[in-house]
């Protein structure tokens, strides 16, 4: 977030401070988030969203810093990817930075478009859950892998549809469903099906007015138990979390200040990772581990840690081609939202 040199400085928002001592093993982790457009997920300059995390200590990502700054190496006012990136050394650089990076950090992926096509599933599909996006929800993927096929094949009725979804769900100040967004978001889908593969044209005829306006009337009466529709931190946030715990530890999160991570938001994403089950069935609570220990919001200008976060989570969005060669390939999460 743009912050204006000089000024004095708001409370920070946000977080979930861990409940006394933290039992067991526990590891504490930096992260940031690149491409953060707001609930304009259709942005076509930030199509991609990234969320990055390291297990870096202080004193290691201080000197990290210190080196990309320096003279002697790569002079940057500003440790940002997009300098980085263009610099005169940006080859040289990156190899230095993704060698001290290696086996310390993970990012998370989220294609946009790819996202609202899971939050449709997620919500219309089944009953919404806090775990859902994730690993935890991963049988229902194959819904949403064929529901983004539309957007092969019928690009202009894709994008039409996605829109009138975002503008459905996007219920903020509205105190009843209004009929002519859902009307709209109908009319989206009718054009959407002549011409899709069997399976979405299932998915969308799935999507029936009953199932739909339900959910619909309950978050504009602000239902909780419903998460934020619209917030891709929340999902790479929760399978960060569950990448770092891998059922035998704890994770306590340093993170950037996000007025999207609020107590009652984070308390909601501990309870379901600590209560998930995965897409086979099998217990992914963890054998009792919480995996979600709490999070404490930081800002970035004073925290080395989340400012190398920041670096590599923006270096992965900005980076052109994230296939098996990519040098980036490494540190990405198997859970991202990306399109198999």
């Amino acid at each position: 977030m743009g912050r204006v040199a000089g000024a004095s400085r708001p409370p920070l928002q946000g977080g979930l401070p861990p409940a006394g001592d933290l039992a067991g093993a526990a590891v504490e982790i930096a992260c940031d988030e690149s491409g953060f457009s707001g609930s304009n997920l259709l942005d076509p300059a930030t199509p991609v969203f990234t969320h990055a995390s390291t297990d870096l200590s202080l004193t290691e990502a201080t000197e990290l810093v210190e080196a990309l700054r320096s003279d002697s190496r790569w002079s940057l006012d500003e440790l940002k990817s997009g300098q980085l990136l263009r610099g005169r050394h940006a080859d040289e650089a990156l190899v230095w930075l993704l060698s001290r990076l290696q086996g310390r950090a993970h990012v998370e992926v989220v294609d946009k478009e790819y996202f609202l096509a899971t939050r449709v599933v997620d919500l219309f599909l089944s009953e919404p859950s806090w775990a859902a996006g994730t690993r935890l929800t991963a049988h229902q993927r194959p819904a949403a892998i064929a529901l983004h096929r539309c957007g092969r094949s019928r690009a202009p009725e894709w994008l039409a549809f996605l829109a009138a979804f975002v503008d459905l769900v996007r219920t903020k100040r509205r105190h009843h469903v209004d009929r002519r967004v859902l009307e709209t978001f109908f009319q989206a889908r009718d054009a959407l099906a002549p011409g899709v593969d069997p399976e979405a044209r299932a998915v969308l005829a799935a999507l029936t007015r009953t199932r739909v306006r339900g959910v619909v009337t309950r978050l504009v009466h602000d239902d909780r138990t419903i998460p934020p529709p619209l917030e891709p931190l929340l999902t790479a946030l929760a399978d960060t979390v569950l990448t770092w715990s891998d059922g035998r530890q704890q994770v306590l999160v340093v993170h950037d200040e996000q007025s999207a991570l609020t107590a009652d938001r984070l308390r909601r994403l501990q309870q379901a990772l600590s209560d998930g089950t995965d897409d086979g069935g099998h217990d992914r609570s963890h054998r009792g581990v919480l995996p979600l220990a709490g999070l404490v919001t930081v800002d970035s200008r004073d925290d080395a840690r989340v400012q190398v976060a920041d670096l590599l989570a923006g270096v992965a969005r900005r980076w052109p081609d994230l296939g098996v060669d990519s040098p980036l390939r490494p540190f990405l999460s198997p859970t991202s939202l990306r399109v198999p």
